[in-house]
């Protein structure tokens, strides 16, 4: 096994969808059973990254697999520098996991989609541009570098605006896609910025360089506050793509878009492309930002778990819930659980994407009714979508002997010993709040949806249980939302060795950066990863162990409670939530419409915006223009004076002169006889008249 044959396998990877998005997109009007091409490629694609992903972990597991080429080369700058931008590819052990991740729910996605998109007027151009999305985030996945992943990141935007806005007819789409557009660049500002500090000081993009150049205590402009700086502000790229405060609002309007789309771009690849950068760049952060990191994403999924509590939109309420546990993924990375951050990411794939494609297969069979208020009683016409949703439905709550239990409890055990090495509780107690809501409002959307007495009866009679090519996504999906998949150990203190072995904690490059004051002393666990050795607190380690069990028992108190209220609430009704709802109007009220962050925006940025741009077009058209307006009246009016003395003075004078002399010429022109004796009578009668006019006294 070479290292040359995993990149070019790589490298074949990352285009085959892109060859079948031109084949599809040019030739799909004339042979419309292409589609199936599209997705024959994603399949093989799919198993082309388990290869990858097995030779990488078997014969490479401790070694980072990088090729790269120059593309552009700057001699002869100021200061004698020379630039060097390189492009490359860079196969380590989570990039060859994310292969895997993306690739098998792309290829489920293209797979259920066969029969959910069939009928539809653009069938072809739907899987053409799931096509492009995929291979815009491969790009993200295997980058070795700055540039390439922002050039994919921007590609990423335009895809999800294609198919997030596919059903461009509907006004609602349209808009969703533009919103998500926009906003998405409001974040990616701040990551280009970000970018530019460090490649002003560092003059390359590449990871494994800047970091190199930090660990050696060459920080950005000399000051670690600019190194900061420029932590926070990639991060922003992070905050628009994985939807974290103030940038989440996108995401749930995305929810427009067919549901496979909210099943690939919103559980497992575009909103997972926040986290991954921060991956990316862990190394790099200091704690400063680290802490800010944390911060957004503790207040990002408390928000969102709030809002998803009332929603009553299945997709809705799936929607906030991803927005909820990014910020648990964010809020991981920002304490240093980096291990389990990456683990959730991958966990929360499977399962998010089993329960956005499980609403997708109950919609189809209620003919496209997405109000849970509408539904139950499907338990017994879809038992397939129920027994996978609820095994999902498990898993993101965190109970035992799923794989969101595991993942979960490494980031709550993680919440813990923060909070004990720093003293800022805040965000441990919010982690064990956001668990317990999330338990309560996915099973009460399970409760709702599948339990009870049907609402809709009409529906409820033709409703059935959907074709292969839907249900067997969600069997796979929901299988590997299981624990024995990660680990043998369904209660092991460490995240199994599923990630045990094959991710692990990269060291921190930033010069005497005291993680928190408190993680000083290092101890040598394993091979190099990215350019030095791992080295791992030893207080944060036995932190970490420390609280792992009390965790576990917090986290399983907290699931259960959420659980139970469910069921006093929708199960047993024990309490009314309609009169709940009412005595606690304001909460409730508050929670429904999304804590008004929507009508806040549209109050003061959106309008603000819009006035702005009405008074900037007042002043263009009046100001601007009238200046310019004006200059060409007065211009016209001087023209025309000109005109006009030009015409009858200037042209006057000389005409009348020329006039004049023809006037006396052709006056004279009668004397002018050319006979000697005319001309002597004349002068004999102008003597004559002369001698009588001054004659002599």
């Amino acid at each position: 096994m070479s290292e040359s044959l995993i990149i070019n396998l790589s490298v074949l990877i990352l285009f085959l969808p892109l060859f079948g998005f031109t084949t599809v997109i040019f030739l799909g009007k004339k042979f419309p059973k292409l589609y199936l091409f599209e997705v024959a490629i994603l399949t093989s694609a799919l198993l082309l990254s388990i290869f990858v992903l097995y030779a990488k972990l078997t014969f490479f597991n401790v070694k980072d697999i990088i090729a790269e080429f120059t593309w552009i080369s700057m001699n002869n700058l100021p200061f004698g520098d020379v630039i060097n931008i390189n492009l490359g590819v860079k196969i380590d052990n989570v990039a060859a996991i994310m292969l895997f991740v993306v690739n098998l729910i792309s290829a489920l996605v293209h797979i259920y989609s066969i029969e959910y998109m069939r009928g539809d007027r653009y069938y072809t151009r739907y899987f053409a541009y799931l096509g492009l999305f995929t291979f815009s985030m491969l790009g993200i996945v295997i980058t070795h570098n700055l540039l390439m992943m922002y050039i994919f990141w921007e590609l990423v935007g335009l895809s999800s605006y294609l198919l997030i806005g596919f059903w461009f007819h509907k006004k609602s789409a349209a808009d969703a896609g533009k919103k998500a557009f926009i906003v998405n660049r409001i974040g990616d500002i701040g990551m280009f910025i970000g970018i530019l500090i460090l490649f002003t000081n560092y003059k390359t993009f590449t990871f494994d360089v800047i970091f190199e150049q930090i660990a050696a205590g060459n920080l950005p402009f000399g000051s670690e506050a600019w190194l900061t700086a420029a932590g926070i502000l990639v991060f922003m790229g992070a905050v628009g793509k994985s939807a974290q405060f103030p940038l989440h609002v996108w995401l749930p309007d995305a929810m427009e878009g067919p549901t496979p789309v909210s099943a690939l771009i919103h559980a497992a690849t575009m909103v997972a492309a926040g986290v991954f950068l921060v991956t990316r760049i862990f190394v790099m952060l200091t704690a400063d930002a680290m802490l800010v990191i944390a911060v957004i994403g503790a207040f990002t999924s408390l928000l969102s778990a709030t809002i998803a509590l009332t929603q009553n939109d299945i997709k809705k309420v799936l929607a906030y819930s991803t927005v909820s546990q990014l910020g648990y993924m964010i809020m991981s990375l920002g304490v240093g659980a980096y291990v389990f951050a990456f683990f959730h990411l991958v966990t929360h794939a499977f399962f998010k994407a089993c329960l956005f494609l499980g609403s997708g297969s109950v919609i189809h069979a209620m003919h496209h009714e997405q109000d849970i208020q509408k539904m139950g009683g499907l338990k017994k016409k879809m038992p397939i979508t129920y027994w996978t949703f609820l095994i999902s439905t498990l898993a993101i709550s965190g109970i035992p002997l799923t794989s969101g239990f595991l993942s979960k409890d490494g980031i709550l055990a993680g919440t813990l010993a923060f909070g004990k090495l720093t003293g800022h509780w805040l965000i441990p107690i919010t982690g064990f709040t956001v668990a317990a809501l999330t338990a309560f409002y996915m099973f009460r959307l399970v409760i709702l949806t599948f339990h009870g007495e049907p609402k809709d009866h009409h529906k409820f009679e033709h409703a059935h249980e959907t074709p292969w090519v839907m249900t067997a996504p969600l069997v796979i999906l929901s299988v590997l939302s299981i624990f024995i998949f990660y680990t043998p150990n369904p209660i092991s203190p460490d995240a199994g060795w599923f990630m045990k072995n094959w991710v692990k904690t990269p060291t921190q490059v930033v010069p005497d950066n005291t993680r928190y004051h408190h993680m000083v002393e290092s101890t040598e666990e394993a091979k190099a990863e990215i350019h030095g050795e791992i080295v791992h607190s030893v207080e944060y380690t036995e932190t970490m162990h420390w609280a792992h069990y009390p965790a576990m028992l917090m986290s399983l108190i907290v699931a259960g409670f959420g659980i139970l209220i469910a069921l006093i609430f929708y199960t047993w009704k024990k309490v009314n939530a309609d009169k709940l709802a009412d005595k606690l109007k304001l909460l409730y009220k508050g929670s429904l419409n999304k804590w008004y962050i929507d009508e806040l925006y549209d109050k003061t940025a959106i309008s603000g915006t819009l006035n702005f741009s009405s008074i900037l077009a007042w002043f263009d058209q009046k100001i601007i223009d009238g200046a310019v307006n004006g200059s060409a009246w007065l211009t016209r009016v001087v023209s025309k004076f000109s005109g006009w003395f030009d015409t009858f003075a200037v042209d006057g004078l000389v005409n009348f002169t020329a006039f004049f002399s023809g006037f006396v010429g052709f006056s004279f022109k009668k004397l002018q006889t050319g006979k000697v004796q005319t001309y002597i009578v004349f002068v004999i009668f102008s003597v004559i008249i002369l001698l009588l006019l001054f004659k002599p006294f």
